[in-house]
């Protein structure tokens, strides 16, 4: 499972013409499940970015997490973070889950988020989406749960 983390002062998705998620200050987080993904990266990404201590003390050091400023999340699911680009130029996804099992892992890793954060709204799964932020930083990490795994 592989995540694109953005602090952002605000984000909202739009599918067909309306809004259908939004947050103010805190993360606007694209997701993309890999085929074999299972609870455990779900799990093990969640922890972690809600954890991550990538917002501004009092003294402007990176050292709140997303919980600690009462932040909201924006969840966007994104296949083509699984992109294989090594051939040509046309990239393929077949590293992705197939749909019905990235969307369990997706509807999984937003449940277990909104056990963390006051308030995680998200896009709509497998939707063309329109999405727009303010980017806070600019501050961007890109996680892997296979990373994770490897402590």
């Amino acid at each position: 499972m592989k995540a694109v983390i953005q602090r952002v002062a605000h984000a909202s998705v739009v599918v067909d013409g309306s809004v259908v998620g939004s947050c103010g200050r805190g993360f606007l987080l694209l997701l993309g499940v890999a085929e074999g993904d299972t609870e455990l990266d779900a799990e093990l990404l969640c922890r972690k970015i809600v954890n991550l201590r990538i917002f501004p003390d009092e003294a402007g050091k990176m050292n709140r997490s997303i919980k600690d400023i009462d932040g909201e999340l924006l969840v966007i699911s994104q296949f083509t973070l699984m992109a294989n680009y090594r051939h040509g130029n046309r990239p393929d996804f077949l590293a992705s889950a197939r749909p019905e099992e990235a969307e369990r892992l997706y509807e999984y890793f937003k449940s277990l988020a909104a056990k963390e954060v006051k308030r995680v709204e998200s896009g709509i799964f497998g939707a063309h989406m329109e999405v727009s932020l303010l980017n806070d930083g600019p501050v961007t990490i890109v996680m892997d749960s296979d990373v994770l795994k490897k402590k």
